[in-house]
């Protein structure tokens, strides 16, 4: 199924899922603004606290099931939200991984710019050109992160669903369902924040978390549902 068939809705009978993707918590490579990819390190205090207040704010939903990549930090933000909310085993979905920076891993946006000066400009304002060096093409991130909700979505019909992952694959998802251009489709994702989603065959938006509607301009409103204008 292509892409776009993935992310443009259609008729169907079976009730959507409620898909909330929630970006892990702070860790000591997000203070030093660095790339983390899939270096395995860990919450701090504060990605502690951050998952807390996730988890506060998924209080009511109803939660029949949370996902969440495989590296430390997403799988300590789900079982944060996965105690409060009752649900008793998480759910290890690659999928929802994140991007592999390649040879970027641990270096600041800048070092990854001397580095690679044209790779990192490709990366900053065309991500399905984007390739990392040594790593991963960005449009088979989106592809592998569409594939993961799509999953969900077939699997909970009806439901109300947590997915814990990376900021980047929330922007890539974004990007698959608003076509966004130049280097604004690296809009911020606050670690901890909720993005909702409704899935089932098709992926749409349903509400966006409120830095990332503040950070957008007017012209990037236009052909969202309302609803998705609404902060978390």
């Amino acid at each position: 199924m292509s892409l776009q068939a993935l992310v443009t809705q259609t008729d169907h009978h079976m009730p959507d899922c409620r898909l909330y993707l929630v970006r892990h918590g702070t860790t000591v490579m997000n203070v030093q603004n660095r790339y983390r990819g899939r270096r395995d390190i860990p919450l701090d205090a504060q990605g502690y606290q951050d998952a807390v207040d996730a988890a506060r704010r998924l209080s009511a939903v109803g939660l029949a099931a949370v996902y969440t990549g495989p590296l430390r930090r997403t799988i300590a933000t789900a079982q944060i939200i996965a105690d409060a909310a009752g649900v008793p085993d998480l759910r290890i979905l690659h999928g929802l991984n994140n991007l592999d920076y390649g040879v970027w891993e641990g270096m600041t946006a800048d070092e990854a710019a001397s580095y690679e000066p044209e790779a990192h400009a490709v990366y900053r304002t065309s991500p399905m050109e984007a390739v990392c060096p040594h790593g991963e093409r960005l449009i088979d991130a989106q592809r592998r992160m569409i594939a993961a909700l799509q999953l969900i979505g077939s699997r909970h019909p009806g439901e109300a669903v947590v997915a814990v992952t990376h900021a980047v694959m929330i922007r890539l998802t974004l990007v698959a369902l608003n076509d966004v251009d130049g280097e604004s489709w690296r809009r911020p994702i606050g670690r901890g924040s909720v993005t909702e989603f409704r899935a089932s065959d098709t992926i749409r938006l349903a509400v966006m978390p409120e830095e990332v509607v503040s950070a957008l301009p007017p012209v990037a409103h236009q052909g969202m549902p309302a609803d998705s204008l609404v902060p978390a």
